[in-house]
């Protein structure tokens, strides 16, 4: 029997809470146990697999920066789960059916295969340039996902739960959704004529009226609701939890899930049935399941299932879906991250208002890491986020630049560390109890930096676990903050290396701030690998020591040996983060740089 993970958790915390009355330490020294012991809590997840999926992207059109915040966001998780040590999946793909597909790569001059690859291969490309670590990429023009489709649709027609009938209502062919009166609302069109729209995506939608099969949605709302109610957790955040449990307080009308070939070749026929066509929603759902395996060994991978989505697929992902796999006898997924949307200057991006952000563009000109940072930094995943050049310029050189960089530099700089090595610490002059503190040369904001930095990994990994990853990088930023306090508190560049007391503190504030860039280096990964990977290699910290487990902050401070000590650093490779030029400085015009002794 697998025990769930959060209840491991909770049982750590309790034990804890327990030992503290029974044997009561200092703040300082309580807060490193803790935190220890949850680390060695997280540890028996490692045997655990887990499976991340995006949304699998409409061709269309080509990728824009939603398409890729999706992305990072899922990629984030991943590298995550692979830091703990999980084996975890992380699947991405293209959506390629569709009566949106045929009448585009008819526009297009294509046929429908050729068109689809072409701009499938654009997401490829934007995915492989951004460092996203996908370990499937799925088309639904793949025969293994008709297999999938086939076989799924082919369950729930012998369960009874798919019957002829006849479709008559609104439907969007931009967004490939049927709707109900409800949801459309009058608009007028370029030309000034009156015509009817969904007001979700505000698309031109047309009544229609067909022979097709139906699925029996309408059967499974008490289902739905008692599922959502028993997990509370199941669609994050918050916000969109009570939408979908606000959409169940009214009835489901059954679906219809196939159109008619004569309107639509561009899928998968129906079996049994070539004069249909089915859904292509009911088609790109499978996607998950055929990633996983489906309809063979699929279970290792479908227990574990977390779904990134954005919000405008939300009723898809968690009434149409979770509908679809209850009909199935499929376990629902555990978890469905819901997003919100990227805007310009407020405003939806779009061609006609010339505000299309190009991620790929963007990404060559503020580097892949600059570009993961600045939407993981800056996406907020319940409110829609507003894209801007300057702000972007802004935060990359604050962060990243400055704070950052300028903290690694300073620490490796020759002046001060002229061996290049990863000094010695003193416990005389960085005592760890409190009798011996008013002997040490540490103030009462170093230790309060200690207990900042060594309860970062589980702030993180509580923040990453949600994919709230900007409160994560809020985190990690306020502590690299406190880190260059620290150092500009003490300028150790003041002290004099001919008195043996000074050369061990400013050793020791060294070894501190190395310490403190490797916590830091280390939980970031999953975020910006390239920098986070080049700030690691400087302080000398191999391959095999920068997993979750590897998190133990500054050992010679708890009287243990620390591996790092006495170790060369890496090669100096340069700048971290190079600072970049403002959008609106004037052409050529270089930006300022701050000396590194200034940087904070």
């Amino acid at each position: 029997m697998r025990i769930p993970y959060r209840s491991i958790i909770r049982g750590c915390q309790t034990v804890q809470k327990l030992l503290q009355r029974a044997f009561p330490v200092s703040p300082v020294s309580a807060q490193w146990h803790q935190q220890r012991l949850i680390l060695r809590c997280m540890c028996t997840k490692e045997e655990r697999n887990h499976y991340i999926t995006t949304p699998i992207f409409y061709v269309n059109a080509s990728p824009h920066l939603g398409h890729l915040y999706s992305a990072v966001l899922a990629d984030c998780l991943h590298r995550y789960r692979l830091l703990q040590g999980c084996n975890s999946k992380f699947a991405t793909g293209t959506d390629e059916h569709g009566l949106k597909i045929q009448q585009a790569a008819e526009a297009a001059g294509k046929d429908p295969l050729s068109f689809c690859t072409d701009v499938s291969e654009r997401f490829k490309h934007l995915f492989r340039s951004c460092n996203v670590s996908h370990t499937d990429f799925i088309r639904t023009t793949e025969q293994r996902h008709r297999r999938a489709v086939e076989h799924f649709w082919s369950v729930l027609q012998n369960k009874g739960l798919i019957y002829k009938g006849s479709y008559e209502g609104w439907y969007s062919t931009q967004d490939e959704s049927f709707l109900t009166p409800q949801q459309v609302g009058d608009a007028l069109d370029s030309s000034g004529r009156k015509i009817k729209v969904s007001l979700e995506s505000g698309h031109k939608v047309e009544w229609m009226k067909e022979e097709n099969f139906m699925f029996r949605l309408s059967e499974f709302r008490p289902q739905l609701r008692d599922w959502l109610r028993g997990n509370p957790r199941a669609v994050q955040p918050e916000r969109f939890y009570q939408a979908v449990l606000h959409w169940l307080q009214e009835d489901l009308p059954d679906l219809s899930v196939s159109r008619q070939r004569s309107r639509l070749q561009w899928g998968i026929p129906v079996p049994n049935d070539p004069e249909q066509t089915i859904y292509v929603w009911l088609d790109a759902l499978v996607n998950y399941l055929t990633v996983a395996g489906y309809p063979d060994k699929y279970s290792q991978w479908w227990d574990v299932a977390h779904h990134v989505v954005g919000k405008d697929i939300l009723k898809f992902h968690t009434i149409y879906w979770p509908a679809f796999l209850l009909g199935a006898g499929l376990p629902l997924p555990q978890v469905i991250h819901v997003h919100s949307h990227w805007t310009v200057g407020g405003k939806k991006m779009s061609k006609s208002l010339g505000n299309v952000v190009d991620p790929l563009e963007r990404s060559q000109r503020f580097t892949t890491d600059g570009m993961r940072y600045f939407l993981l930094r800056q996406g907020v995943p319940d409110s829609d986020c507003d894209y801007n050049d300057q702000k972007l310029v802004k935060l990359l050189n604050a962060e990243l630049a400055d704070s950052l960089g300028g903290l690694l530099n300073r620490c490796t700089a020759p002046s001060l560390n002229p061996a290049q090595i990863y000094p010695s610490f003193c416990p005389n002059s960085f005592p760890s109890d409190q009798a011996s503190r008013l002997r040490g040369r540490a103030v009462t904001e170093d230790y309060l930096m200690l207990t900042a930095v060594q309860s970062l990994p589980a702030v993180v990994a509580q923040h990453y676990e949600s994919l709230h990853v900007y409160k994560a990088l809020e985190a990690v930023g306020s502590c690299v903050r406190q880190t260059n306090g620290f150092v500009q508190r003490h300028a150790p560049w003041k002290l004099d290396r001919g008195d043996s007391d000074d050369q061990r503190w400013l050793d020791t504030i060294i070894h501190v701030s190395l310490e403190c860039l490797r916590i830091y280096g280390t939980l970031l990964q999953p975020v910006v690998p390239e920098i986070a990977n080049k700030l690691l290699s400087r302080l000398g910290v191999q391959p095999g020591e920068r997993s979750w487990a590897a998190l133990n902050f500054l050992p010679r401070y708890q009287g243990q040996d620390c591996p790092f000590e006495g170790r060369a650093l890496g090669c100096d490779s340069g700048v971290l983060f190079s600072r970049l030029e403002n959008p609106n400085a004037g052409k050529g015009k270089p930006a300022k740089t701050k000396k590194a002794a200034n940087l904070m």
